[in-house]
This record gives C-alpha cells, sequence and structure tokens, in this order.
C-alpha cells in the first residue's frame, strides 16, 4: 500500500454516512440534473459506496435496471440494506475488471470514487468497453486540488499545522489530476475522445464546530482515518487548530464543488 493510502478506511458504511453521505446525496442530485440521462435505460455504478448516487437514479432518472457495485463488502451490505428497489442489483466489483460482457449497459457512472481507484486508465477503458452504441460514460470526482471539499480542505491544512507530513495526505496533493484539464487528460489517456466537463456545486451547512469535528473522529474515509491514528493530544492539537481556522461562525457554511464529466460513446 501506498504510504498516501495507508488511512484510506472504507469501512463501517454507517460512519461514512455520517462524515460524507449526505453531501454525496446533494452532489449526486446536481450531477444527474447536469447528466440529463435517457430514461428506462439500464445502468450500472461503480463504487456505490453507501448508496447515495444509486439512490438518486432512482428517485431521478426512471431506470429499468441498476447494476450497482463496489469493492466495500462492508459498504455493499450497508447499502443493500437500506437500498431495496427491485430494480437494482448489487455485486462485489473491482472496477478495472469488471465481470461483465461487451455492450450491455446505456449508462455507466461513478461518484467520488475514480480518484481512489489503483488503475484509473484501466477502470475507464472498462467503463467504455461495457457501453452499448450510443451510451454514455459518466462520472464526477471532488475539484480538491481548488479545495473543492471545503471541510476536508480545511482539515488537512490545520493537520499540517501541526505535521507538516500530513501535507503530503492531502487529497489536494494526492489528487493533483482532479482538474478540468486533468480529467480531459486522463480521458483521452483511456481513449475517450471529446468528453464535455462542468462543474457542480453544493453547500455543506454544520449546526456548529462539534457537528463538522465529530465525523472526523469515526475512522471512515481518509482524514477521518488520519484523524483516529493520532495520540489523544495531537488529536486535540489538531481539533483546536481547525478550530481557529473555520472561527466562531454557526452555523459553519463551506462551499464544495466537484468536476462532472460525460462523453458519449458512437453508434
Amino acid at each position: 500500500m501506498d504510504k498516501q493510502e495507508r488511512y484510506d478506511a472504507w469501512a463501517e458504511g454507517g460512519n461514512y454516512e455520517q462524515y460524507m453521505g449526505r453531501w454525496s446525496r446533494l452532489i449526486a442530485a446536481r450531477f444527474l440534473d447536469w447528466l440529463k440521462a435517457p430514461v428506462a435505460a439500464d445502468w450500472l455504478e461503480l463504487g456505490c459506496g453507501t448508496g447515495a448516487l444509486t439512490s438518486a437514479i432512482l428517485e431521478r432518472c426512471a431506470p429499468a435496471s441498476v447494476l450497482a457495485t463496489d469493492a466495500s463488502g462492508d459498504f455493499l451490505g450497508h447499502t443493500q440494506g437500506a437500498i431495496t428497489d427491485p430494480k437494482v442489483r448489487f455485486q462485489t466489483a473491482v472496477a478495472e475488471d469488471l465481470a461483465l460482457g461487451d455492450g450491455c449497459v446505456d449508462v455507466v457512472t461513478s461518484g467520488l470514487v475514480l480518484n481512489f481507484l489503483p488503475d484509473r486508465n484501466a477502470a475507464l477503458a472498462e467503463m467504455w468497453r461495457v457501453l452499448r452504441p450510443g451510451g454514455w460514460l459518466t462520472f464526477y470526482v471532488w475539484d480538491y486540488p481548488d479545495g473543492g471539499l471545503g471541510f476536508v480542505d480545511a482539515f488537512w491544512k490545520a493537520a499540517a499545522d501541526i505535521d507538516p507530513a500530513a501535507s503530503e495526505l492531502d487529497e489536494g496533493a494526492r489528487f493533483s489530476f482532479c482538474t478540468e484539464d486533468g480529467l480531459a487528460a486522463l480521458c483521452h489517456g483511456a481513449g475517450i475522445a471529446a468528453p464535455e466537463i462542468a462543474p457542480i456545486g453544493i453547500v455543506t451547512e454544520f449546526a456548529d464546530f462539534e457537528a463538522l469535528w465529530h465525523p472526523f473522529t469515526l475512522g471512515t474515509g481518509p482524514a477521518p482515518g488520519y484523524c483516529v491514528s493520532l495520540a489523544e493530544d495531537r488529536r486535540l492539537a489538531l481539533k483546536a487548530r481547525l478550530r481557529e481556522r473555520l472561527g466562531p461562525d454557526a452555523p459553519l457554511r463551506l462551499a464544495a464543488r466537484a468536476w462532472a464529466v460525460k462523453a458519449r460513446r458512437p453508434g
């Protein structure tokens, strides 16, 4: 495992819901509004996590079917328990090696996952392979390099203030390709020409600082994984520094922005 990945904890779906779930749901809705996918389509979702995008597809897109996949059995079990619509099937799968035939779905999508995959080119090639002619390859990722996930960006900057080595764990440094130009280049490298790329955004709002801080202490996700690895005194120092950075205002409102990508397979 790369040293930057050592705190990437993908278990305990309930904890991840408290950390990121509500924001994932808001940005999923914005993404689908932008995508304007066809109705009665067969969907494949890579990295369904705790079901934010899966639920939004069911609510907004009138799909014929959804195959929701994830490499984490814990996340998949959590989502299966929450989503009982018979249009959805669940499957444990690795995005870079899908056990599916060529040209079998109308829309393949992935929400806030692609940057975490070890071989993004292989994943995009698989997404392209399973599309029917005229189908849509779609995904979105947080704009990490430009501080696009405000509360997480503030966390890592506060962490670097007390532990300079934490700067290399910051998703902004790890995922420097999560820009408009970087994603266009990624698609080009996977043989996907002329993708449409656009920013989508939400506002994350917390009742007070404690509401923002608590999910970082639950251990699921890169920043929480780092947070719980700290000795108590270091964790309290991080908490104090983050509070200083964010200021005393309540509620706390921080912007969050993602890049959305879509490309249509000819046919």
